[in-house]
């Protein structure tokens, strides 16, 4: 059998997708369920004086109405934790109300006629705005907790919190700093100083949120059914405002329509309650501008860079500060940004800090690579001006800076095992960065950029048992978002001697399987991919051990092949796997079942970096950009499966084509967000394509990820933004520090130039 690491294979589940065959969330049905829909408040900041349901509930197939006061008091822990509206709204499209009726169109015409009486109150929306000392507190009652999503990411540690009089809006912040930043900047011969600015952006999932629960006949369980990244993240949640053991809650995961960090937890916990209160099963699945004006967006930031070199391009200093708006609700990512930004290259005066702010505003959540690309926009642009001021070469000062294995991260822990200087190597050596002067002589920009993910970790178990069809079934509970499943039958077929087909994987629920971390931060193969095999070669021994007495060998001089045990070099001597199997399920039989488990809490972390170089025409009389080539080189540890690794270094840098040339949620003074439609918001399509897009990889293996695999969701996102932006640049002689780079943006800095 040739080496099944390495192959090109299908997405397990692609065919019924495109052929729309497989059940989403939505597509569930429980017998007397109810529809819910939110009532949501038009207004940024104001008291609840009233809520009258009278209207809604005389309509017929209307079961009831929840509001806040019939539902347990709980304090709002996390943005989940938020429930209704009890007498104060904080942002436009906060739920004062949840209508349950018979059908979906029931429901919503019932929410149109719930009446709230509202008492309007200074309301304050933007960073700059939110950062007066006089600012309207978001919460006049005091600051709630924040998000655990941040840690399902892979953010680790915690920075010194700087005690410095503040907003009342500032939920929280992070600083590492080493070395003398004053000398630094004294040591330097440049210094270059700017603000960058990203708007807020949406996760834009094809699939909005799906969710269904039902509560036990006891009334003392729950089974919930949700298009969640975390099932056990969702179990603790809802197990929690039901006041149930975490044991009572099953979570089933269903098929997740697209997620990017956008779908941990959000109404799970209040359709929970819905359904304690009514008694009966509720479901709700969320519509479009649902999404856009209460789901949980990326946010808005704002970031100052400071930073000086010498000369012959060593860093000397670097002073950043990254201010996010986060909305209503603390988010818990001021850790990941200042880490990115201190510790992919070394300097040895540092200060980096990361500020969350709150405004009337929806609750910002993650998204892929939460913090990375606005960080990476920000540095990596001021990397490119410092290049361009010094008269060095872009890459090579790049080079130059770049940490190794070893180095100090920002919070000063070393880096593990990492591949940025492979890429920067690759890079260099490409025939796109080789050729860039005559792209330029078409009047064309070149740009690059690299962006590194540290990889996050969290601990998981498989099962694993061999049937008595010869199929080898692995139980494991982790969200598939990527095709993991795929990738898993792939290790799982490398490490037993059969081919993938032999493989199946069964995803389990909270109570059925066994657990797994959310999926998120590019961790479920580097963290799932070990159990797997440590549940699979105890099967393979056992079925080695029990093929040995049938054979009158020993194991060590047993192999696995064809799908059959046999004798090394004597293929006669054999016997298939099935029969094996059947051997340990027959009645009367003296043999154990052939069951392996697997654990797995790995040691550390696993950071991938993606260098990406594009090229980019910029319209004179318009402004408007084209990204005519875009490279990606990354580091993937080893691809266990190249088809879909290039598939989501596509699908990143796809996206991070929208964070950089289209996509921004605004909102008015009012506190509304005017880009709540898909009519409004402007996402990259099929035409957005680069004529050449080019995707190819690095193995730095990681020495303790399966076959060397790491993740790969997250790095290809993060450094696309940047590398337009410096392509922009070198295309118009002039920067445009403001994501997106609109047309009028760019004609305006073309103009000034």
């Amino acid at each position: 059998m040739t080496s099944i690491i390495g192959r090109e294979i299908k997405l397990e589940d692609g065919a019924p997708k495109v052929q729309g065959q497989l059940k989403f969330g939505s597509d569930l049905v429980l017998h007397g369920q109810l529809y819910a829909r939110l009532v949501t408040s038009p207004h940024a900041h104001a008291l609840v004086t009233a809520i009258d349901t009278t209207g809604a509930t005389k309509l017929e197939g209307v079961h009831s109405v929840i509001t806040a006061v019939d539902l347990p008091d709980i304090a709002p822990a996390s943005r989940s934790m938020l429930l209704l509206a009890k007498d104060r709204v904080r942002f436009v499209g906060h739920p004062v109300a949840l209508v349950l009726a018979e059908s979906e169109a029931i429901a919503q015409d019932a929410a149109d006629q719930v009446l709230v009486n509202y008492e309007p109150q200074p309301h304050v929306t933007g960073l700059e705005a939110t950062l007066a000392l006089n600012a309207a507190p978001v919460w006049p009652e005091g600051l709630p907790g924040a998000s655990a999503e941040a840690a399902a990411h892979g953010a680790v540690g915690g920075g010194d919190s700087g005690g410095a009089e503040a907003s009342p809006n500032v939920a929280g912040d992070s600083t590492f700093e080493r070395g003398n930043l004053e000398q630094g900047f004294a040591e330097a011969d440049h210094i270059i100083e700017c603000t960058y600015r990203t708007a807020g952006v949406h996760q834009s999932y094809i699939e909005p949120h799906a969710t269904l629960v039902e509560i036990g006949p006891t009334g003392d369980e729950a089974t919930v059914w949700t298009a969640t990244q975390g099932t056990f993240f969702v179990r603790d949640a809802v197990a929690a405002v039901l006041s149930m053991e975490a044991s009572s809650v099953r979570v089933v995961g269903t098929p997740v329509g697209g997620g990017f960090g956008a779908k941990f937890c959000l109404y799970e916990p209040l359709l929970a309650l819905a359904a304690k209160v009514s008694g009966r099963p509720v479901s709700m699945t969320m519509n479009r501008m649902e999404e856009m004006i209460t789901a949980t967006p990326a946010p808005a930031t704002r970031v100052k860079v400071k930073l000086g070199a010498k000369r012959t391009g060593e860093m000397t200093a670097l002073d950043a500060e990254l201010v996010m708006d986060c909305g209503c609700f603390p988010g818990s990512m001021s850790i990941l940004g200042p880490m990115l930004m201190g510790s992919n290259y070394q300097c040895p005066n540092q200060r980096v800090q990361g500020v969350e702010v709150l405004t009337n505003s929806p609750s910002t959540g993650a998204y892929r690579a939460p913090a990375a690309p606005q960080c990476a926009f920000a540095i990596e642009s001021a990397i490119d001006e410092m290049a361009r001021a010094l008269d060095l070469d872009p890459l090579e000062f790049r080079a130059a800076n770049a940490s190794k294995p070893g180095d100090k991260m920002a919070m000063g822990n070393p880096w593990p095992v990492m591949g940025l200087v492979e890429v920067l190597d690759a890079m260099r050596n490409h025939p796109m960065w080789r050729d860039r002067e005559q792209a330029r002589a078409q009047g064309r920009g070149i740009g690059i950029a690299i962006g590194g993910w540290p990889g996050g970790i969290e601990p998981a178990a498989a099962a694993c048992s061999l049937q008595g069809d010869g199929v080898l079934q692995i139980q494991i509970s982790s969200v598939d978002l990527t095709g993991t499943r795929t990738t898993f039958q792939q290790i799982a077929a490398e490490t037993f001697g059969i081919e993938p087909d032999q493989i199946r994987i069964i995803s389990g629920d909270t109570q059925s399987g066994p657990f797994a971390g959310s999926t998120g931060g590019s961790k479920i193969t580097y963290t799932v991919g070990p159990a797997i095999m440590e549940a699979v070669a105890e099967v393979k021994q056992q079925v080695l051990e029990l093929a040995s007495g049938v054979l009158e060998a020993d194991a060590e001089d047993l192999e696995i092949k064809d799908g059959a045990v046999q004798v090394k070099g004597a293929p006669q001597s054999a016997i298939p796997l099935a029969k094996l199997a059947r051997k340990t399920m027959s009645y009367g039989s003296t043999h154990k079942p052939l069951y392996g488990q697997g654990r797995n809490a790995q040691p550390g972390q696993a950071p991938g970096f993606c260098g990406q170089l594009a090229e980019v025409s910029v319209d004179q009389d318009t402004g408007e950009v084209t990204v005519h080539k875009l490279l990606l080189i990354q580091d993937v540890g080893k691809a266990i499966n190249p088809l879909l690794v290039r598939g989501q270094m596509q699908g990143g840098a796809m996206q991070g084509l929208g964070w950089a040339l289209y996509e921004e949620l605004s909102t008015n003074e009012d506190g509304q967000t005017v880009t709540a439609t898909l009519s409004d918001y402007a996402l990259p399509h099929i035409a957005h394509l680069p004529t050449e897009f080019v995707m190819e990889t690095v193995e730095v293996p990681a020495p303790t990820g399966p076959f060397g695999a790491k993740g790969v969701g997250e790095p290809p996102v993060i450094a696309t933004a940047a590398a337009v932006a410096n392509a922009v640049a070198d295309a118009v002689g002039a920067r445009v520090r403001s994501l997106p780079l609109s047309p009028p943006r760019v004609l305006a800095a073309g103009r000034e130039n």
